[in-house]
């Protein structure tokens, strides 16, 4: 039946099986979108008609990805045309790669068996991705599970890369079938098991949670969406207009029992030095108009900082050189926390590939003037090594500043945790993509991330969706999109951690160093028959 199907046909379905997984009531229909691909490869590799069969493999396969990519990250064209076209031309050539790699090592084996070993290849490819200058963790394909949460409450010990083996494991088990033609029973329950079973699995797991982490001690937290547009207002407002719209905003919603108030990314628009915060005119508003009159309370909020480096001091390769001195300082993408024991910061690390820091800074500098503009300070912003936590007053709290991007990892959330957080703040702003898919997948991810953590999750988002998130993945007083809104929970800090957060991200790695494995093999093999 297959064999009659134009292979562009086939990669058609495989793209748009892929990007189903990213609209939830179809999502089911990720754990069929590797079988085309797996039929057009088989067709032409056993096609001894067919010349050139590696050029049209790549370029079907390519094709494939493409149409996965632009289906479910179309949206990114509202921030930028120029940003939307590089990382829908250039991730599916990644993932075109990674296949490729394996449909090499595939060729060289020459065994049924080889088969399998994609998952390795594309499970590393999925973790390397999260770890160089281009990354781009998006289309993991165990976050489409963000989307059905209640399938995937095991990602407390696996962590997403589980999703991503589920997936593929369930597709290869269905090809075979296929490609046997062995439709009965026995044959089908390996497929349909393999489907079912960590369905059944996280519904046990839902069934018995623990009470404990709905329990003990809670901080009222108030959530404050301000709701500015990011394109026309937040970065031209004069600092004091914003701050005298929160107080109007925040009327009667503080009272001494709120132990923290949160604001979005880059909410404080004035940038200020570090170590200079009495030049600063927005701290100095709220500690006199806010947290003189609630002592207890701290506040967490986003802004746009300068880290000076002093003479002799090792400079990094984002560093940019003061004009009216010979000093160099970076800039940073900051969460603050201010409360009566002093102010704490957390620089973003993990930043978007062309807006917020030029790819390879130390080769490409030169080229930086050329980052997309998204409001701010333009060119490649400053990092920090460490995923730092701030702490409540009484030290009993400790807070994960995870801002924007960030959120969409999740082995580097986990780290964090491993830091001592036992909540997680999540600040962004998701106005530049519209009212579009892109800020509904942002949120959704921080369901995942609730999972692998067990944590409770407060997400402030400039232009929406704002929201509590239980450590359950279940979203929880989500605010209307595009709207000035406040709302507010007593959280509950979880101090256990979690399987994934205390070993990490063990597919991953394991897969990675398989990968790593693989590709020697097949270089040898290739010498070999050479």
């Amino acid at each position: 039946m297959f064999q009659k199907i134009p292979n562009y046909v086939l990669a058609i379905i495989s793209g748009l099986l892929f990007s189903a997984g990213w609209f939830s009531p179809i999502t089911i229909l990720l754990f069929f979108a590797w079988a085309p691909l797996f039929i057009i490869e088989d067709k032409i590799s056993n096609n001894i008609e067919i010349n050139r069969k590696k050029s049209k493999i790549i370029w079907l396969s390519y094709f494939a990805f493409f149409v996965w990519n632009i289906c479910a990250t179309w949206w990114i064209y509202y921030a930028s045309f120029e940003g939307a076209i590089l990382a829908i031309v250039c991730n599916p050539a990644f993932m075109c790669i990674a296949f490729m790699i394996w449909y090499n090592l595939k060729q060289r084996i020459n065994k049924p068996w080889a088969i399998w070993l994609l998952i390795p290849i594309w499970l590393g490819y999925e973790y390397g991705h999260t770890l160089w200058d281009l990354t781009w963790s998006w289309l993991i394909i165990g976050n489409a599970f963000a989307f059905n949460h209640n399938w995937v409450q095991w990602y407390e010990f696996t962590g997403t890369s589980g999703g991503s083996l589920w997936v593929l494991v369930v597709n290869i088990l269905f090809y075979n079938l296929i490609k046997n033609k062995s439709y009965n029973l026995k044959q089908l329950a390996k497929p349909v098991g393999a489907l079912i079973a960590p369905i059944i699995l996280s519904y046990l797991i839902l069934a018995i949670r623990t009470t404990h982490l709905n329990s003990g001690k809670t901080y009222k937290t108030v959530i404050v969406q301000p709701n500015v547009d990011p394109y026309n207002d937040k970065f031209y407002f004069e600092p004091a207009v914003q701050l005298h719209n929160l107080l109007v905003q925040l009327n009667s919603k503080l009272d001494s029992t709120v132990d923290f108030l949160v604001l979005p990314e880059t909410y404080l628009t004035e940038d200020f030095t570090e170590g200079k915060e009495n030049d600063s005119y927005s701290l100095h508003f709220l500690v006199d108009s806010i947290l003189q009159a609630y002592p207890k309370l701290s506040i967490v909020t986003g802004a746009s900082t300068f880290g000076v480096y002093k003479p002799g001091d090792e400079v990094s390769a984002t560093a940019r050189k003061d004009g009216n001195s010979e000093n160099y300082f970076d800039v940073f993408n900051t969460g603050l926390q201010l409360n009566k024991d002093g102010i704490s910061y957390y620089h973003k690390s993990k930043l978007v590939p062309g807006v917020e820091r030029m790819p390879f800074p130390a080769l490409f500098k030169p080229l930086e003037s050329f980052a997309i503009d998204l409001g701010g300070t333009m060119g490649s912003l400053g990092t920090q090594d460490e995923r730092g936590v701030f702490f409540s007053h009484n030290k009993e709290v400790a807070i994960a500043p995870v801002i924007c991007y960030e959120s969409a990892y999740s082995d580097y959330v986990a780290e964090y945790i491993k830091n001592g957080a036992n909540l997680i703040f999540i600040i962004t702003n998701d106005g530049w993509w519209s009212d579009s898919p892109g800020h509904k997948q942002h949120l959704a991810y921080s369901r995942l991330r609730a999972i692998e953590t067990r944590r409770e999750i407060a997400r402030c988002a400039n232009t929406g969706i704002s929201c509590f998130v239980t450590p359950y993945g279940e979203i929880e007083q989500a605010t209307p999109y595009w709207e000035q809104a406040i709302i507010t929970k007593n959280m509950t800090p979880n101090n256990a951690q979690t399987i994934f957060v205390r070993f990490g991200d063990l597919i991953s790695y394991s897969s990675a160093f398989m990968a790593i494995l693989l590709l020697v093999w097949s270089q040898v093999l290739r010498f070999k028959k050479s």
